[in-house]
């Protein structure tokens, strides 16, 4: 009888662990199905390399991005060239730099300043000749000179260019610097020159005509030209441009040394380098000459490392364009030299190709 509930007991007890288990169990796997899943990891976005948007906003002789409209008047500012006047300063400010002869062999600069430019040094600024005025008056600029020829005088006076003179009408708007000497030491600034400008009266309206530019420029036919060299007529004016990959840019040299802009140190160079034959003309004893800006003829233009051959034209009122088979040509963005040599001796006398 013992025996019985003993066994009874430990069967019951048995059960009741049993029942434990069970709810344990069942407890268990309740919890384990109302446990919330893990959220999904957050899938990474492919990150999609942007293109460059095209700048809204750019300047009227460069086709570079500006912050604001370039709507100021040019300024061709005649920029002395001789040995005793290197290294210039301000001209890596310029748009446009067009080299051209002056009597004896030596050549000038007109500098074309529109969408840069301030309180910087400018010079040594030199004296006009007629080309030159017709040069600087093709994009609409204000006339920077100090001196010029009695013809150059009586265009001027005559015609009521508006100009500045160091000599004759502008003198406070020029300063000389007494680290050289005379007649390569006379100075001024962008600021300067506008401020004279405005009060003399002289028109502020932007009305030039300009150029077409394309980031691909138009070398597709073009032959590859990392490097040439133009001649004039003196040993002292031997000019390279080499073409740089990084910038994009032919890099200015004269007589095998970098030309740096004396102001900043940076070297010259531009997206576009236009080399144009004209017909040159001596006029007198002392060497001053006449140079044939209507004809046309003969041209080079260098960008992205290639030269494609063509002519340049230029037609009433407008400035100098390179064309191929009768269309112009698309300059790349950036700021371009033109380098007027004489057709005598022939045009490609004057330029040394290097591949």
């Amino acid at each position: 009888m013992k025996s019985f509930s003993w066994n009874k007991a430990v069967a019951s007890a048995s059960i009741c662990l049993l029942a434990i288990s069970l709810a344990a169990c069942q407890n268990k796997e309740v919890a384990e199905v109302l446990q919330p899943e893990p959220a999904p990891a957050p899938v990474q976005e492919e990150q999609v390399a942007q293109e460059p948007t095209a700048p809204t906003i750019t300047a009227p002789f460069t086709g570079l991005g500006v912050e604001s409209p370039a709507t100021q008047r040019p300024l061709a500012v005649m920029i002395n060239n001789a040995p005793a006047a290197r290294p210039q300063s301000g001209l890596s400010a310029a748009d446009i730099i067009i080299e051209v002869l002056a009597e004896g062999g030596i050549t000038r600069f007109i500098a074309i300043f529109q969408s840069e430019g301030g309180a910087e040094t400018v010079g040594p600024i030199r004296s006009i000749r007629p080309y030159l005025i017709e040069l600087g008056e093709s994009y609409d600029g204000v006339l920077i000179h100090a001196g010029g020829s009695t013809e150059a005088y009586s265009i001027l006076q005559n015609q009521k260019k508006q100009h500045m003179d160091e000599i004759s009408n502008s003198g406070p708007y020029f300063w000389r610097s007494k680290d050289r000497k005379a007649p390569h030491n006379l100075y001024t600034s962008v600021d300067k020159l506008r401020e004279g400008a405005d009060k003399k009266g002289y028109s502020h309206e932007f009305k030039s005509p300009v150029y077409k530019f394309d980031e691909a420029g138009s070398t597709a036919t073009g032959e590859s030209v990392k490097q040439f060299g133009i001649q004039y007529l003196l040993d002292s004016y031997k000019v390279e441009y080499e073409y740089d990959d990084v910038s994009g840019r032919y890099m200015r040299m004269v007589n095998g040394k970098p030309d740096v802009d004396q102001g900043n140190g940076s070297q010259l160079g531009a997206a576009n380098i236009i080399v144009v034959g004209a017909d040159h003309k001596v006029l007198d004893d002392v060497g001053r000459i006449s140079v044939n800006l209507d004809r046309g003829g003969e041209a080079m233009l260098f960008q992205k490392g290639k030269m494609i051959r063509g002519q340049w034209v230029r037609k009433k009122g407008d400035i100098i364009r390179f064309v191929q088979d009768g269309r112009e040509v698309n300059l790349v963005p950036g700021k371009t030299f033109i380098n007027i040599v004489p057709n005598d001796p022939q045009f490609a006398d004057h330029v040394k190709l290097t591949p």
